[in-house]
């Protein structure tokens, strides 16, 4: 073991089981992601009600993917998107290092001898299976083989290390709990997953190169070297984003500081409550009982950091306002995407909600601009006119940022019912984009060639229009509201309203009808104004009803026969 060829040997089989420990975890964490997307998605919905709950809510989370870096690089992702709050997130990133644990707990069991049986399993069965689900599950399976394989790789390969002098004398080094924090926060910094130091430690401690008081701190400095992760995922994001990542600094550092003065009695809490083996020579009993010893006290550590912080999380969400204040800066742009993250591109189910958020704010401006019309097509000035024309810039540009980020999505593995959501916020941006294009191309030159013509329209037939004009808005008002709160029973109800808007078309057709008989001046080319604005927000509505009936799509509702059928055909298939 003194020679070059042996520290070469020990050197690539500590590389290379690291290597496989990471590549097992990034593939069980990316699969996990995949199958525990919609999971997230819910529990993202429930954590913002009270702190207990965003606890609970990260911990499940955390335990589901595997990496508390992941789910914090996820909250990250959530406030860049405006999905949740800094405040809202202090809890999750509590419940995410007690989450981590389960990884600590998983790893302390004899796992070399499963390695080969798992990774075969895993293997076959995502190659074999037919099923997205399947498939998935079987890669999350493989994952685990890989990690239970680099880690028995890693134990042959340091075992050698017991008689190595250069490392024995290096090991009284690890007595100092300071110097044991900095080298496990820097180990974690540079292979950015605390679950890999833990997992080394385990695999140490196995082989009776470290103690428990060493591995103890060597753990600790691995809570403090994972949020390096999150600092760099929170690189050019909004200051919101930046908090999180300070927050999750603080809180870990503040952990260590307040534990790092009773890792003795930490010590003798985790051989107390953990299960040994007197029956055993006192070495290898030792080696045999440290590696629970160690999960168990990773788990203490966290639970009780989490339950001492969970108190004071406001005053904790403060501080980090406080010390990362909000920025001076120009007002954003309307058509500046504000949920489109790319961070939360790798958890599908979570992307497509940050994009049902884009879309319904892409809603809103277009009914602004719907409501800004009036009363210009009937009497307003060029210049009003021209106001609302330019409403529909940053419609497009927002629609097109829009359909990128679908279309970046669409490029991962989605799931038959995430494709469907895709599909329908598509259909949705589009109509909504087709909306703005009305007014701006059909409602604007309609009301520019009444200016130009110098025709008047008489109060009765502006205010027959501007009835229409209030039912189409109010219908695309409701109906981004049931988009916004995914609700089938808001969807149907705006599609039940066709037959009130189709009563006051008719209304108006009688009107204009009779108008037309007048002997008045330019009676012909008003009339074709006037048919132009009610045709016009007739199609608007109609595209307003298809967009409730996708959304009953998202809402996971069929789409039910009209309840007050038209006696009219619709111009457009599907409305």
């Amino acid at each position: 073991m003194t020679g070059d060829g042996g520290i070469w040997v020990l050197g690539m089989g500590l590389a290379g089981g690291l290597a496989l420990f990471l590549f097992g975890m990034d593939i069980m964490t990316r699969a996990l992601r995949q199958v525990a997307g919609e999971y997230l998605r819910t529990l993202l919905a429930a954590m913002t009600r009270n702190r207990l709950r965003g606890l609970l809510a990260g911990t499940l989370t955390t335990a589901a993917i595997q990496s508390s870096s992941v789910t914090t690089v996820l909250m990250v992702g959530f406030i860049s998107a405006g999905l949740m709050t800094t405040g809202q997130s202090v809890a999750v990133i509590l419940g995410a290092n007690v989450g981590t644990t389960v990884t600590a707990q998983l790893l302390a069991f004899d796992v070399a001898a499963w390695a080969m049986p798992i990774l075969t399993v895993g293997f076959f069965t995502s190659f074999i299976a037919r099923r997205d689900d399947l498939r998935e599950y079987g890669r999350v399976v493989l994952g685990l083989g890989l990690i239970f394989f680099g880690m028995g790789l890693m134990a042959d390969a340091m075992a050698p290390l017991r008689s190595y002098p250069p490392f024995v004398a290096l090991v009284p080094s690890l007595d100092n709990p300071l110097l044991a924090v900095l080298a496990g926060a820097a180990f974690t910094a540079v292979v950015q997953s605390s679950s890999a130091t833990t997992g080394l430690l385990i695999v140490m401690a196995g082989q009776g190169l470290i103690t428990l008081e060493p591995a103890i701190a060597l753990a600790m400095g691995a809570n403090i070297g994972t949020c390096v992760t999150a600092f760099l995922a929170s690189i050019g994001k909004p200051r919101a984003a930046v908090r999180c990542a300070l927050i999750h600094t603080m809180i870990n550092v503040a952990g260590v500081m307040l534990w790092i003065g009773f890792i003795g009695p930490l010590a003798d809490l985790a051989r107390a409550i953990t299960p040994g083996y007197p029956m055993m020579d006192p070495t290898f009993r030792a080696m045999a009982e440290a590696p629970r010893q160690i999960a168990n006290v990773h788990t203490i550590f966290n639970l009780g950091n989490a339950l001492l912080f969970i108190w004071i999380t406001p005053w904790i969400s403060r501080l980090a306002e406080w010390l990362i204040p909000e920025a001076d800066r120009a007002p954003e742009t309307s058509h500046a995407p504000r949920h489109l993250d790319p961070q939360v591109l790798d958890v599908p189910a979570i992307a497509l909600d940050a994009t049902r958020l884009e879309v319904l704010r892409l809603g809103r401006l277009v009914q602004d601009m719907l409501g800004a019309a009036w009363p210009g097509l009937v009497s307003g000035s060029r210049l009003h006119l021209d106001r609302v024309y330019v409403m529909d810039r940053p419609v497009d540009l927002l629609h097109r940022a829009i359909v990128e980020y679908l279309r970046q999505i669409s490029l991962r593995d989605l799931s038959e019912a995430q494709s469907g959501r895709l599909m329908a916020l598509v259909r949705i941006a589009n109509d909504l984009e087709h909306i703005g294009d009305q007014i701006a191309t059909g409602m604007i030159t309609s009301a520019r060639k009444r200016l130009d013509e110098q025709i008047r329209i008489s109060p009765a037939t502006a205010q027959s229009i501007a009835r229409l004009h209030e039912g189409v808005l109010a219908a695309l008002h409701a109906a981004l509201d049931a988009l916004e709160a995914e609700d089938a029973d808001q969807a149907l109800a705006v599609r039940a309203t066709k037959g009130r808007i189709t009563g006051i078309v008719d209304d108006i057709s009688r009107h204009q009808l009779m108008r037309l008989h007048a002997d008045a001046p330019e009676r012909a080319r008003t009339y074709a104004r006037e048919v132009e604005m009610t045709e016009a927000l007739e199609d608007i509505f109609k595209t307003v009803r298809r967009i409730a009936k996708t959304t009953l799509l998202l809402a996971d509702r069929a789409p039910a026969p009209d309840p007050q059928p038209d006696p009219r055909p619709d111009s457009q298939s599907g409305p």
